[in-house]
Order: structure tokens, then C-alpha cells, then sequence
């Protein structure tokens, strides 16, 4: 057993260095969508044979308790999560745990299942290092994913990203929120609003100051009716204004919010290196990837400091590096999420973070 474990072992240190150089390549030839897909597929078949999950977790995991971090009562093993919208319906949570995530976020999950937006909906700038989309919150609903997560690996922190349906006016917009929160609350350790998504109609008019403020005072109101509350973060845009940033601060601690992720994906494509044409041709959707590193670090700083660290605040956007995530942390996010960059770069990001996180420690 020990020849047959040490030569898995070998084949995985090979796919750790040519992912860049093979696998990566070969799912780029597939439609994003596609790619995805397909992705999940093989990832879901190898984690069925025997070893396959012990041997990531060799490869990719790393577990020391300098990284360990405690927010809003809870004890992550590692500052580095995956962002919601990669596994939009909890698939892959324990295949991804072992990869080394410290958590790892849902969703963005609605009260019903939706299709989401026409495709094709997913595109890639490859010479940005940067990924346009405009899914639309395509899930399986609350109660299918709540059912799903019942089977999963507990020793990995679960966020629970909920949105309202596309169908569902911003007037009714809470009873959304408050029906995923519900369908949710068993089986997540964490909550996020995402209020910021460019790609549901109207969605994005909830950040304003009196609609957000009613929205998370109903969800914070319930949340401490309840005998074991869950930690209750905001999702934002990089697109918002400072004014827009000091309603934020000043809404997070008028109702007891316990964090603010920053940042979602920008409608912003200002400075990137892919032609107008190809822009025009994509059309709407939100940008994520590097050219949103420095607006979302921006957001985190400004939100630190002029928050005077009242909150919390989990730093995503354009996480390509370790330097990309010192750079995060140092802004005052403390905890950070990949999501374009893990696609980009692949699950050696995560260990090459983390084991610098541990020399400067």
C-alpha cells in the first residue's frame, strides 16, 4: 500500500507543477462554461478512488497553527477561502477542502432553482488574467443545497452566500434573504448578503443606504432571535464612491453586522489589455480577476481605516500570488478569497500563500 501511495503521490507532485504548462491549457480550449463542467466531472471521479483525497491534502494542504485565525467566534485553519460562485450549489466542498481551503463559500444561493442568464454568460481574458461573467445566480435553490450540505466534510467552515431570485421585486427582496437564511441556517457557519452582483437586474440598488439598511436589520433582527446566532457578513461592489463607502461603515455598526467582504466583480473596464471589440462583443457582466486587484485592495484599506477596525473584513479580487494576498492583508482584510486566480493559477496558489504567510509569521 505504502509503493501504491508514494506512486500517486509522484503523479500528483507532476499535475501540481504542469498545471500551468498542460492542464490549464487543454480546458482553455473548451467555452469557459464548458470547462467548468467538465472540470467538477473529473475532479468528482478521481476523489472516488481510493487515497485520491488523502494524497491532495498532502500535496496541497498545509496545517500549522500559525495560520490559524478566529473571527466572529469562529477558528479558520487557514486565512484562505474559496469565493462564492465557484461551487454555486456545494458539489465539490470536500474535494475543494482538500485542496487546502480554509473555507469555502456557496452559493450565491436563491429561495428557488434558476437557470440564470442565457448563455454564453462566462468569458475569458486571457491577456488581462481576467474572466468577464454574467451568470445571473444560476443554483439549484436553497433547499437542494441545504440538502446537500448535510453530507459534507464538517471539519471545513462553510459560508453561505444568498441572493434573491431574479423574478422577485426589491420591495419583497427580504423575504428572499430571509428564506435562504432559514433553509441555510443548519448547515452553514456563515452568512454573506450579496447585494452586489452586476448581473441580476436591479440587484445592485439594494446598496443604497435605506434599502440595505432595512434588509440587514431584518436578517441581524432574526439572525439574534436565534439561540445560536451565525455571523452575518455584507458582500460589496469595487464600484462603489467613498460617500458610498462611509454608508456602508456606517450601516454595518448601526446594525451589528459582523463583517463586509471586498469586493465582488466590477462593471469597470478601464485599462485592460483586450481589444474594444472583443469587449463589445462579450457585452454586460462583472470583471474579475487582476485588473480588479488594486480597486478592490483600495476598498479594504479605506474600509479599514475609516472603520477604525470595528468590523472585519474578507479581502477578494485579483488574488493571483502570494504578494497579491500579503498585499490584502496588509490593506486590513483578515481573512482573503481566490476565485479567479485559483482558476488561473491553480490549487498551488493556496500552499505558496500559505507557506509564506508562515515564514513571515
Amino acid at each position: 500500500m505504502s509503493a501504491v501511495y508514494v506512486g500517486i503521490s509522484a503523479n500528483f507532485a507532476q499535475t501540481h507543477s504542469m498545471y500551468k504548462l498542460l492542464i490549464r491549457p487543454i480546458l482553455f480550449l473548451f467555452a469557459p462554461e464548458k470547462a467548468h463542467s467538465i472540470t467538477f466531472y473529473l475532479v468528482k471521479t478521481l476523489f472516488k478512488l481510493p487515497l485520491v483525497s488523502s494524497i491532495c491534502s498532502m500535496m496541497y494542504g498545509t496545517s500549522n497553527p500559525k495560520l490559524e485565525r478566529e473571527l466572529f467566534g469562529l477558528k479558520f485553519k487557514n486565512p484562505i477561502g474559496l469565493a462564492a460562485g465557484f461551487d454555486k450549489n456545494a458539489v465539490l466542498v470536500n474535494e475543494l477542502a482538500a485542496m487546502g481551503f480554509g473555507f469555502i463559500e456557496i452559493g450565491t444561493v436563491t429561495p428557488k432553482p434558476q437557470d440564470g442568464n442565457p448563455q454564453p454568460r462566462l468569458f475569458r481574458l486571457k491577456s488581462d488574467n481576467a474572466i468577464i461573467n454574467r451568470m445571473g445566480f444560476n443554483n439549484g435553490g436553497v433547499a437542494e443545497v441545504a440538502e446537500r450540505l448535510k453530507k459534507v466534510n464538517p471539519e471545513i467552515l462553510i459560508g453561505g452566500n444568498i441572493g434573491k431570485n431574479k423574478v422577485t421585486l426589491n420591495a419583497e427582496a427580504e423575504n428572499d434573504y430571509v428564506k435562504c437564511y432559514e433553509g441555510l441556517y443548519g448547515v452553514v457557519d456563515y452568512f454573506v448578503l450579496n447585494v452586489s452582483s452586476p448581473n441580476t437586474p436591479g440587484l445592485r440598488e439594494l446598496q443604497e443606504k435605506e434599502p440595505l439598511t432595512a434588509l440587514l436589520k431584518t436578517v441581524c433582527e432574526l439572525n439574534r432571535s436565534k439561540s445560536k446566532p451565525k455571523p452575518i457578513l455584507l458582500k460589496i461592489a469595487p464600484d462603489l464612491t467613498n460617500e458610498q463607502l462611509d454608508d456602508i461603515i456606517e450601516i454595518v455598526e448601526q446594525v451589528g453586522l459582523d463583517g463586509v467582504i471586498a469586493t465582488n466583480t466590477t462593471i469597470d473596464r478601464s485599462g485592460l489589455q483586450a481589444s474594444a471589440d472583443t469587449l463589445e462583443n462579450i457585452g454586460n457582466g462583472g470583471l474579475s480577476g487582476k485588473p480588479v486587484r488594486k480597486r478592490s485592495t483600495e476598498v479594504i484599506k479605506y474600509l479599514h481605516d475609516n472603520s477604525k477596525t470595528k468590523f472585519s473584513i474578507i479581502g477578494v479580487g485579483g488574488i493571483h500570488s502570494k504578494e497579491d494576498a500579503l498585499e490584502k492583508l496588509a490593506a486590513g482584510a483578515s481573512l482573503i478569497q481566490l476565485f479567479t486566480g485559483f482558476i488561473y493559477e491553480g490549487p498551488n496558489l493556496i500552499k505558496e500563500i500559505n507557506s509564506e504567510l508562515i515564514k513571515r509569521a
